[in-house]
């Protein structure tokens, strides 16, 4: 399990979600939407949560992107890449079987 963020990715929610270095972003499954690798769900994240049980996490200019044992079984086997979506303008997430 490991989280990638690409740099395009990092601004964005540096621009859109207001972070800043010492922030946090927690990536967490959600019940509904789309997912290629959990059919009914998808995943978010949530910002500022406490660093508890952490299983994954990457630093990127002060930010830290983790994952805790709560979600462990949405990324079991696979690397999570965030990237930058030009188009939507968003974040999009692949997974990468390990």
């Amino acid at each position: 399990m490991d989280i990638q963020i690409s740099d395009e990715a990092l601004q964005w929610f540096k621009n859109e979600v207001d972070l800043e270095e010492g922030s946090t972003v927690k990536f967490q499954a959600k019940y509904g939407g789309y997912s290629p690798i959990h059919e009914g769900f998808s995943l978010a994240f949530q910002i500022n949560e406490p660093q508890e049980d952490v299983i994954a996490s990457t630093e990127k200019e002060g930010i830290t992107f983790f994952i805790d044992t709560t979600d462990a079984w949405y990324f079991e086997g696979y690397r999570l890449h965030v990237k930058y979506d030009e188009e939507l303008d968003e974040v999009a997430y692949e997974y990468e079987k390990l």
